[in-house]
């Protein structure tokens, strides 16, 4: 299994992500995250523990203060020490104070452009642009306020929405804001380890 921060020049999703803007350190963060929750999901604790350390330091050393991913590896270290039984409130604490971001990066975000099923599907998206965008933040905008909730009970050692699972099955093709928003607000383990 090759290494989860490890970049070939054949990586498709490499290729695709430097086209679009991103830089290595914003795949290789995603990477991290989701080797990490499953690792969790799988009850290799260790490993979910030092994938979520290096995904916090690569985004405290990367990304901006205000940039919401910098939020998701708190959470996700705060459900590994919280299932062994130590404190995580300060992890909690500074994971809240980033999410408060959450509304001016979800309005700030950039949308590119979707590929559609169908012409049809195409030329209505170009029509109206706008509309569709504004659909989007609305929809990510509910989904941040899903990770606030679960943020909030993090104290109470609860998270009451499922993050990681529905990834799997939001994960956007595109490169773009969107996916940086999406990824800070899902790429956290789902409950403790098996």
């Amino acid at each position: 299994m090759p290494l989860t921060w490890a970049f070939k020049r054949s990586d498709p999703e490499w290729a695709l992500a430097r086209k679009s803007g991103w830089s290595r350190a914003d795949l290789m963060w995603e990477r991290l995250m989701e080797a990490g929750c499953e690792a969790f999901a799988a009850g290799q604790t260790g490993r979910a523990g030092r994938l979520f350390f290096a995904a916090d330091a690569l985004a405290r050393g990367r990304f901006s203060k205000a940039d919401l991913r910098r939020a998701a590896p708190l959470a996700a270290r705060a459900l590994l020490r919280q299932a062994r039984g130590k404190d995580a409130g300060a992890l909690i604490a500074e994971a809240q104070r980033i999410w408060q971001g959450a509304p001016d990066a979800v309005a700030a975000m950039e949308i590119k452009p979707r590929i559609r099923s169908s012409l049809f599907h195409l030329r209505m998206e170009a029509r109206h642009r706008g509309q569709y965008q504004d659909n989007l933040r609305l929809r990510l905008g509910r989904i941040a306020e899903e990770t606030a909730e679960t943020l909030a009970r993090l104290g109470n050692g609860h998270a009451p929405h499922r993050h990681f699972a529905r990834w799997r099955g939001e994960k956007p093709s595109v490169f773009d804001g969107t996916r940086k928003v999406l990824s800070a607000a899902l790429l956290i383990p789902d409950a403790g380890p098996r």
